[in-house]
């Protein structure tokens, strides 16, 4: 915990670059950013964003104005971010590897003055917007113009634009002011004991949130920030066997890593051996002894005293067992948090925590940074009573303005509340509830689990998120899951079901989707367990390491997987995609079989109708005897087109929307493909009865039929060439 005269300190810093020029200013020669062999002292650092920030200056970048910023891992992105902040302006951090369509849809959202990046990446973001751009290697910094690089920054003004994880859609700016994130960094510094003495491993993607709260936590605090060599959060196939040798030589004290790399580092710690001598076992409590000063002999990760996990949901039963690993010289903290909220909000610490019997269905969230309020809203807006399970709302120095260019989307999160004493919070669409002991248990994201909703806190979706989370937390507790996931899917037109997802150990008993399928039915009230299980080597992931809800297979029909059946018992799932999995028996395809049946019956009632509609459009009188056939297909076809138009304005839209568009184009392309099958129907019999030289006629049918085919065919020409929404 920082000293009364630290903290006079930092409040004296209104801005992250003021803060990191104090620190300059108290130990230039300390060593500010490390990377392999190249550093940068404190002195260094501060003198070359200066430089650069009357580059940048006198390329365009005006006080007040974006610049994207999207450079590889090393020292330079440090003096580039701190440089735009110097300037007066707001950096938007952009990983240069993003692919195109991330890369397109941020930099036209941004629309940033200036594009900073090297040599390398030009062509490439050249070509995804009009933005100048400005390269590193090969500006000539000595050109710049002396004197102040920028306009007095205020505390309230904008620091950078973090675009979210775009795990509900495309990525959206959130508006982040200096004034936030100093905020948060007080709560980082005497919750976490930051000191200039730390080393903080940076393993994250410059374009991810956590990556500006390394660098603020590492750089205001005067402490020296280790790049990782390798990208952990996008490089899948580095290996976290080298993360223990990198923490040792580099005398890593503190780092952060998401869930899923917390879980491959739990997974290679169980492979090499067995926990400390000494540490506590399963059920008994673990103490809370002071933290080693320095490295310790044997331990995993020698020499760290703090690990966090966050970005994803981290169940309490991992938190423990990798803080039994680690020993009680390491913390071990569950953070929760959002871009647009300061990062993080709440954190749970393992340490003096006892393992209990649903350690592996529950998420501990716990208690608020300093400086933060967090809430649990009911359906009425208001707090709702411990135990109750409602919407996260969090409030405090950490919250933002909102988003850019997202007026109705601000206006719906961020919004006035009585309750809190600034009258602010932030709706985050998480469910959650305060327990007894005022700690917050995690239950899921609202729209994960029930697709977009204007309101998460809505009881009917309260209800359905902590059902999710029930058969989720029952799913993983079956001895044979090593990791597992209860979404929502709509597997028949108008009816959401749950459908389980598991990676199972090889060969384990009673692993296959149906045994899965009847120990939750078994387990949960009734209603309550997922229609169908299914087995997957590995859950897919977003570039952020999340779930990748879009990518999970759907379950095989349950008349393939019910018990007695050729399937029932198969280990389905392991080749990936496609579909499989075992679900509870007795369930007929009826969907199916209503749309089969509502093409036949609307064919047949178009061919009943021509007669009626259209009397003499069908004759063959006039017709040559050897073309008959011919033109008795095309009526069939005709008549079968319409059937099928029909049933696909009944059943088609679920269809249309999986695909991953956005709603606007997927419901054009709906309305399209149901007029490409429906018109020619009508259109052929209505200019089989029109006379050729009957020009008013037959331009009105021109104008109803053929010019609105070609729109629809165009429409539908676009959501095939339209990739499905960027995730991240």
């Amino acid at each position: 915990m920082p000293t009364d005269g630290e903290a006079a300190e930092d409040r004296a810093a209104d801005t992250l670059h003021g803060l990191v020029e104090l620190r300059a200013g108290q130990a230039p020669q300390a060593v500010a950013v490390r990377c392999g062999d190249a550093e940068l002292t404190y002195g260094e650092l501060d003198a070359r964003a200066a430089a650069l920030a009357r580059h940048l200056a006198a390329h365009g970048l005006a006080p007040g104005g974006r610049a994207a910023v999207a450079l590889g891992r090393g020292t330079q992105v440090y003096v580039a971010l701190l440089a735009v902040l110097k300037a007066g302006a707001a950096y938007v951090p952009l990983e240069p590897s993003a692919p195109d369509a991330l890369l397109r849809h941020v930099l036209a959202d941004a629309a940033p003055d200036l594009v900073v990046t090297e040599e390398n990446h030009r062509v490439r973001l050249t070509d995804a917007g009009p933005a100048k751009i400005v390269c590193l290697d090969t500006a000539d910094l000595a050109e710049a113009p002396s004197g102040p690089p920028g306009a007095p920054t205020s505390p309230a003004d904008l620091a950078c634009v973090l675009y979210t994880s775009g795990s509900t859609g495309l990525p959206t700016g959130a508006l982040v002011e200096h004034r936030n994130l100093l905020s948060a960094y007080r709560g980082w510094r005497e919750v976490y004991g930051l000191s200039p003495a730390d080393r903080i491993l940076q393993t994250s993607s410059l374009e991810f949130d956590v990556f500006t709260a390394d660098w603020v936590r590492a750089l205001g605090s005067g402490a020296t920030l280790v790049v990782a060599p390798r990208n952990l959060t996008l490089d899948r196939t580095a290996d976290l066997a080298g993360l223990p040798a990198l923490v040792a030589a580099e005398g890593i004290t503190v780092l952060e890593l998401n869930a899923r790399l917390a879980r491959r580092l739990a997974a290679h710690l169980a492979r090499s051996g067995e926990p400390r001598t000494g540490e506590p076992r399963a059920g008994e409590p673990l103490a809370g002894t002071p933290l080693a000063d320095g490295p310790r002999a044997g331990a995993p990760l020698p020499g760290v005293r703090l690990l966090t996990v966050g970005a994803e949901k981290w169940y309490l039963d991992e938190q423990l067992g990798l803080q039994r690993m680690l020993g009680d010289g390491t913390r071990v903290l569950n953070v929760y948090g959002l871009a647009e909220a300061g990062v993080d909000s709440t954190y749970f610490d393992a340490q003096g925590t006892a393992a209990t019997e649903d350690g592996e269905r529950v998420s501990l969230i716990g208690r608020p940074f300093p400086g933060t309020r967090v809430y649990v809203v009911g359906p009425d807006g208001t707090p709702a009573p411990p135990g109750r399970a409602g919407e996260i709302a969090i409030a405090g120095g950490g919250l933002g303005r909102g988003y850019l260019h997202r007026d109705d989307d601000t206006r719906h999160r961020f919004v006035r509340a009585a309750f809190d004493p600034d009258g602010r919070v932030l709706l985050t669409g998480d469910i959650g509830r305060l327990r007894d002991d005022g700690v917050l248990e995690f239950l899921g994201r609202a729209a994960h689990v029930v697709g977009p909703v204007p309101f998460a806190r809505e009881a009917a979706v309260v209800s359905r998120v902590a059902a999710t989370a029930r058969a989720e937390g029952r799913l993983r507790a079956h001895p044979a899951v090593r990791e597992a996931a209860v979404v929502e899917l709509e597997l028949r037109p108008g009816r959401r079901s749950l459908v389980g997802y598991a990676v199972t150990a090889p060969d384990a008993d009673g692993a296959d989707g149906w045994s899965l399928s009847q120990y939750l039915a078994a387990r949960l009230p009734a209603g309550g367990a997922p229609e169908a299980v299914v087995p997957v080597p590995e859950l897919p992931r977003t570039r952020a390491g999340k779930l990748d809800r879009a990518a999970l297979p759907l379950p095989a029909p349950p008349e393939h997987t019910a018990a007695g059946s050729v399937k029932a018992g198969s280990r389905a799932g392991k080749g990936g995609g496609g579909k499989a999995g075992g679900g509870r028996s007795g369930t007929s395809n009826l969907p199916g079989c209503l749309a089969l049946g509502c093409v036949v019956f609307f064919s047949l009632m178009a061919w009943v109708g021509t007669d009626v509609f259209f009397p003499g459009a069908t004759r063959l009188g006039a017709v040559p005897d050897a073309y008959h056939f011919w033109f008795e297909l095309l009526y069939l076809c005709e008549n079968l087109a319409f059937g099928a138009g029909v049933a696909f304005l009944f059943f088609g839209f679920p269809a249309v929307l999986r695909q991953g568009r956005s709603f606007g184009l997927s419901l054009l392309t709906y309305f399209s493909v149901v007029w490409l099958l429906a018109s020619w129907w009508p259109q052929d019999n209505l200019y089989r009865l029109t006379d050729a030289t009957d020009w008013p006629r037959e331009t009105a049918m021109v104008f109803t039929f053929n010019v609105p085919l070609m729109a629809a065919a165009l429409v539908v020409l676009v959501f095939l060439i339209r990739r499905p929404t960027a995730r991240r």
